[in-house]
Parts: C-alpha cells; structure tokens; sequence
C-alpha cells in the first residue's frame, strides 16, 4: 500500500521543494530551519545507515545473533527524532537506531545487548529518555500510553513552559498494529487525552506479510476511528517527518490530545538477519523503493541549497570512521561477570538475590583451581 492522495510530501524523491496546498501550511517550519540542522539531518542518516551496514556484517561473521537493520528507514527516524524535545519521552520498537543516536545512546549498546551481554540495554534517563527496545510486538505503545498518563497526572503538560510540557512519543510498524496492544492504547490514549504520538513506520512488510493484508485500507485511517488525528506522511522525505511531527509534539505537550503519524517508507533489508526477504518479495518493488532512498534525495536538495563537496565528503569519512570504531568496540567487547545476572532485580537489596549470588560462588568454587 504506497502513497495516496492525502500523502504529505514536502520533498519530492527528484530533491525538489513541494508547492502545494498541503506543503503550504508545513512552509514556515521548512523555513526555519537553519544550515546546521539540515547538515545534520543528512550526517545523522548517513553515519546511521554505515553504523547499520556494519553490524549487519559483524553478525554474519558471527559477531552477535541477530541484527535488526534500518536501512531505508532513516528520513522517518531522523526527521521525527528531531523533533523532539529534551524533556520528552521515547518509546521504540527495535529498529530505532537513528533515534537512540540522536537522543545520545551509545549504538554499540544495541550491538552488545543482541550479542546477549547485558540484562536489558540501558538506562533511559541516561540517554535522553530513549526507553528500551522491545521485541513483544506493539507492546510498547501501551507502556508508552501509561507513562503518558502518568506525564498527564503530574501537570506536565499545557503550562507553556517550554522546558518543561512534556510528550511522549512510541514507534512501532505496520504488522504491529493488528496486535490488540496497539488498539488498546489508542482507546486509553484517547479517553484520556495523553500527550503522545504514535509514530507507525510503514515499511510495507511484517516480516513477509505485506501491509495489503495487513489492513485494506490505508493505516492512517485506523486511529481515526478512535478519534485521534491523524495524517499519512512521505516516511522517506526528511523534511515532513519533522515537520510534521514537530507540530504533532507540540500540540501533544499543549494538551490537545494524541496524535497519529503514519511514515510511509520500505524496508530495503531483511526483517532480521534471521529472515530472507528475497522469498516474499518482488525484485522490481525493491527497486522502485530503491529509487526514492531518502539519503540521495536529500543530498540533492542540500546540494540544490550549495551545500559543499568539502562537506560531503567530510560526512562520507565520518560514516566510515563511525562504523569502523563500532566494530572496532564490538570486537573488544567482554561477557559480563555471572554475578551481575542478581543485580536489578529488586530496587534494594534483597535476601533471595544474597542467598543466590552465594550459592553459585560456592558451586563455582567446589570445582577448585581456575575452574
């Protein structure tokens, strides 16, 4: 299911700027933006899609046991990524890894936690709120919804301080929202009027189930039946995912309600290095979406603006150096020590934890030497 009539573009796939009715009323955001966050629009999608390619190939040499690509979802991820703020709350799914990038997660920590050396990833309020991946299907946008909530019943929102109103944003994909979580959270988020944003990346593929038989008509309109706005953008236009999630956010902080965006994008990879797209999928399709790859667009238009050869270039090696440094990192890294399994479990120290971490030093022990 591709692009319909309400499709918002603001950049179409030749780099040229939309003029339509639509694209109008997004023109003053566009505007606004400086030289410095279109530079980084474009450095953050391609140091990201290195970083990716890379770890694809760490886990093919048997570096890690699964690897979960992004390739050709970077434009959704960065422009909506960019859009929010500091103080707001981030829930993904498991592909976001521009996401936790721009929110300042180390990405190496995704590679260590699907080689299975940490006990669940990383600390939010760590890393700019960006809360942890998930691989239970769509059960984040109930987690997502209740912290909302909670957002909602400490006066976070509609106060106009703009360091302090507070949203909360989940992703999740198209084959995500034939779960009953998904449907679950827009009734609790519309009764309650959270302030959140549902961010669905529409790859076209749950797995190898296309987004046709997912749902017959467009996935916009689903949120809508629930009375949460909602609009269908262009997932590979840079510029109308932030956009347009930048005013979704906003409205969300105001205490307008939730919201709905639908990133109409295609996943250029496998699900997982686990699947093999090439036994459900059409080779003249991936080549059609292939022609829009959101990178090249937008280095059109950043070229189109004068954007150098110097920079450019300069993004180029960053990329390279990125993604030589994470596999340089992921190579060194170490199991971490048996005895860090009892920690976190309880918020304070706790007896049963004691009694445990004491048994396995003694059976360790009983073996002698450097057993």
């Amino acid at each position: 299911m591709s692009h319909t009539a309400e499709t918002l573009q603001l950049l179409a796939p030749d780099g040229r700027l939309v003029e339509n009715e639509s694209a109008e009323r997004y023109k003053p955001i566009v505007d606004g933006l400086d030289e410095s966050l279109l530079q980084s629009f474009h450095r953050t999608m391609s140091v990201i899609r290195a970083f990716d390619i890379e770890a694809g190939n760490l886990q093919r040499q048997g570096q890690l046991a699964l690897w979960i690509p992004s390739l050709g979802q970077e434009a959704a991820q960065v422009g909506s990524g960019y859009a929010a703020r500091p103080q707001d709350h981030i829930f993904p799914a498991y592909r976001e890894h521009a996401v936790g990038h721009i929110r300042g997660l180390d990405v190496v920590q995704i590679i260590a936690m699907l080689r299975g050396l940490s006990h669940g990833g990383w600390v939010p309020e760590e890393v700019g709120n960006f809360h942890l991946y998930t691989l239970v299907i769509g059960s984040q946008t109930l987690h997502a919804t209740g912290y909302a909530m909670g957002v909602q019943f400490d006066g976070l929102i509609g106060t106009g301080d703009a360091d302090r109103d507070t949203a909360v944003m989940v992703y999740f994909g198209d084959g995500a929202t034939s779960q009953g979580d998904v449907n679950e959270a827009f009734v609790f988020a519309q009764s309650y009027r959270t302030p959140q944003v549902f961010f669905l990346q529409n790859n076209h593929w749950a797995i190898s189930v296309p987004v046709s038989v997912q749902s017959r008509t467009p996935l916009f309109h689903r949120p809508a039946g629930f009375g949460i706005p909602s609009v269908q953008i262009d997932g590979n236009d840079v510029l109308a995912s932030y956009a347009v999630t930048l005013e979704s956010l906003d409205a969300a902080r105001s205490g307008e309600g939730p919201r709905f965006i639908e990133a109409l994008t295609y996943r250029m990879g496998a699900h997982t290095t686990s699947d093999d797209p090439t036994k459900y999928r059409a080779d003249d399709e991936v080549e059609s979406w292939r022609r829009r790859d959101p990178i090249a667009r937008f280095e059109t238009y950043l070229r189109g603006l004068g954007a150098s050869e110097t920079f450019f270039a300069d993004v180029a090696q960053e990329a390279a150096d990125f993604a030589a440094d994470a596999r340089r990192r992921t190579l060194a890294l170490e199991p971490p020590a048996a005895e860090s399994m009892f920690a976190h479990v309880y918020s304070e120290q706790h007896p049963l934890m004691d009694a445990q971490r004491e048994w396995l030093r003694s059976y360790e022990a009983s073996f002698g030497g450097d057993a």
